[in-house]
């Protein structure tokens, strides 16, 4: 729906006013901050239109209207003038924190900037990781209890105890682990996965179970390798009052932080899309909080998308400032992984 230029100008001026000080804003503040030579009374109207839209709302509290999630979204997406950050300045405190030849940390480094810098809570989506692994072995615990041993390329070591239907021998387990290495080794478990049907057909069906149940063990050890997410500044919501005013707030503040699964998902969507993307409470299904808006962006490892980060903060948040933010932050999170 196309908005005048005097109904754009007046709920411009009337969100970042809110933003600013969180309280409604009545037509006679609008009058003096919009820069439009209108009366009250045209400003009335302008702002009743505005709210049969649904771009505004009226507590029942005060005379003064708020910015509904449909208002924050048309702000957010035509009327906001994003602030020009000292670029080189910020990327300078970045590399500060990023300078370290350990990704992991590197991507907790680049969600404490984002906490630190926006006040709000910083969250990095990690890279996935591929379930690929170098050799396996089998080791005989007990009679159907048998440890898992998966050597990823960089060497790391994942156990995972499988309990088995038949109880193998030494020698049967030593043939089992040399059929996976000398076939399938340098693979992904997903890969073997789709193989194994076609190739085990010949071996007796319990060594075929016993290398399905290590296939299926193994990419759960090694999607289980590392943190799905890091999240830094959770704390500094709970000084939200927008998002910690009341026990309802708090308590769907901590599950959120608690459960991940809701910010997972839609971290998992903004990477699918390329730039800084919004997420509004209220409007996004994504965004576990009416109160609450995220701000993301994808980052890369040379060329090719591998996680999300962003800001979590409330719907009342400066985007104007938020925005650069999280774009230089998603950039420089790439050229430093990209480098390693």
């Amino acid at each position: 729906m196309q908005l005048d230029i005097r109904a754009q100008t007046l709920l411009k001026a009337l969100v970042e006013r809110y933003i600013a000080d969180g309280q409604p804003v009545g037509s006679r503040a609008l009058a003096k901050i919009s820069g439009l030579e209108l009366s009250p009374a045209t400003i009335r109207n302008i702002m009743s239109d505005l709210e049969e839209m649904g771009f505004v709302s009226s507590p029942h509290t005060s005379a003064g209207r708020i910015p509904t999630p449909r208002g924050y979204r048309i702000f957010v997406d035509t009327l906001l003038t994003v602030r020009t950050l000292d670029e080189s300045a910020l990327e300078s405190q970045l590399h500060l924190r990023m300078h370290t030849n350990s990704p992991n940390k590197i991507i907790s480094n680049a969600a404490q900037v984002l906490s630190s810098l926006s006040q709000f809570a910083g969250v990095v989506l990690t890279p996935r990781h591929e379930s690929v692994f170098q050799q396996i072995e089998f080791l005989r615990l007990s009679e159907k209890r048998i440890l898992l041993v998966i050597v990823a390329p960089n060497g790391e070591v994942q156990n995972r105890l499988l309990l088995t239907d038949a109880d193998y021998t030494p020698s049967q387990l030593i043939q089992a682990a040399n059929y996976i290495n000398q076939h399938f080794g340098g693979l992904s478990f997903d890969d073997v996965r789709v193989r194994l049907q076609a190739e085990l057909r010949q071996l007796r069906d319990d060594m075929t179970r016993l290398m399905q149940a290590a296939v299926e063990a193994g990419s759960d050890a090694m999607a289980d390798s590392g943190e799905d997410m890091v999240i830094s500044g959770e704390r500094n919501l709970l000084s939200v009052t927008d998002l910690s005013s009341n026990m309802s707030s708090l308590r769907k503040l901590f599950d959120m932080f608690e459960q991940k699964t809701d910010l997972m998902q839609l971290l998992d969507v903004s990477s699918k899309a390329t730039g800084v993307q919004i997420f509004i409470g209220g409007e996004s299904q994504l965004v576990p909080m009416d109160e609450m808006s995220v701000v993301t962006a994808p980052y890369e490892v040379n060329g090719k998308i591998v996680g999300t980060l962003g800001v979590i903060g409330p719907t009342r948040m400066a985007y104007e400032r938020v925005i650069p933010i999280v774009d230089i932050t998603a950039k420089l999170l790439s050229n430093a992984l990209s480098q390693g």
